[in-house]
């Protein structure tokens, strides 16, 4: 199969690069290199340099390349920037995706695998959280997410456009050869600041909270490995291929979660030295657990993680961190 990955550059995006080629597929890649490294992609795949905003790159990458499915990672995904600058979230995150939408219905036709977000959700009380669950994103990023769910879907009724939906929880972790994986501009994931923080970069770790109905009183999260992501959607644009699936919505977790401590334990036990902690009050908006029903893809597609110990997740971002502390750039 010939795939178009559209943000193929970036964390989650290269990694899936790698698992496809692997599964025997071609790959070519569209990024704007706004936080994606042509350094994560190997150096016989296509990289073509454009922007979601630019529709007639787009329908060139298209038209170029001849694309059997195309996967769609592109996007903003800060939660507190979308707050501050809500405008450059809509405009990149839904109107890109608009245009990636116009292209594929008015060029080839082809199958979409969408990468989406448990932010969806919003705060809920469901545990674990079903696919069927309300949905009241709690951030201008979430309700983005949402926002090209509906588009998609829409194309899906008006032109026939196949697709699946997955809906990750918490991405962690770094390719077990230690050569590519997280490296944003931003840091704002759990594992990658405790790192960061092991290698002294940042001084301390915070704790927000730790008065939870939880077992240690921090919140639980269900951390999903990216190279068992990046797994999920071989299976997910591999069955629409097949035609097997036609408008789908999966969460992609492990279906239990780690707590916040038992996450920093876990970075102290890696590394070999203790991390300083400070606790500060809970932050707004963090429920006690947001953990993934994943059942509905490990029945359909045969997801299988195979990143559960989180000891040796947490031992993949360190070889990742550790020698590469800098990221792409040296």
């Amino acid at each position: 199969m010939k795939l178009l990955v559209v943000g193929g550059a970036g964390y989650i995006g290269s990694h899936t690069v790698r698992q496809l080629r692997a599964a025997g597929h071609e790959v070519a890649v569209l990024d704007n290199l706004s936080s994606g490294h042509a350094g994560a992609l190997p150096a016989d795949v296509a990289l073509v340099r454009a922007d979601l905003l630019d529709p007639e790159a787009v329908k060139a990458a298209l038209n170029a390349h001849q694309p059997d499915a195309v996967i769609h990672f592109a996007a903003l995904i800060e939660v507190g920037e979308s707050m501050r600058a809500p405008g450059r979230y809509y405009r990149n995150n839904v109107t890109g995706s608009l245009n990636l939408l116009q292209a594929i219905v008015e060029t080839r036709k082809i199958p979409l695998v969408f990468s989406s977000t448990a932010a969806v959700y919003g705060t809920t009380d469901a545990v674990p959280i079903p696919e069927d669950a309300a949905m009241q994103p709690e951030s201008v990023y979430g309700e983005t997410k949402l926002m090209t769910e509906r588009m998609i879907h829409a194309f899906h009724v008006a032109h026939g456009l196949p697709y699946t939906v997955l809906r990750y929880f918490n991405v962690c972790g770094a390719s077990p050869a230690g050569d590519i994986g997280e490296a944003h501009p931003s840091q704002t994931h759990l594992i990658e600041l405790a790192c960061m923080t092991a290698l002294g970069q940042r001084e301390k770790m915070m704790i927000f909270g730790d008065d939870y109905p939880t077992p240690d009183g921090t919140c639980i999260r269900d951390y999903v490995h990216v190279q068992d992501l990046a797994d999920a959607h071989v299976l997910a644009v591999e069955a629409l291929h097949a035609g097997q699936n036609v408008a789908t919505t999966y969460n992609v977790g492990l279906g239990h979660g780690f707590s916040v401590r038992e996450v920093l334990d876990a970075v102290d036990r890696v590394v070999g030295t203790p991390l300083t902690r400070e606790l500060a009050p809970r932050r707004a908006g963090d429920p006690p657990r947001l953990v993934a029903d994943a059942s509905r893809i490990v029945a359909d597609l045969g997801f299988s993680p195979r990143f559960t110990d989180l000891g040796e997740i947490v031992q993949t971002a360190w070889n990742w961190h550790k020698g590469h502390p800098h990221g792409f750039k040296q």
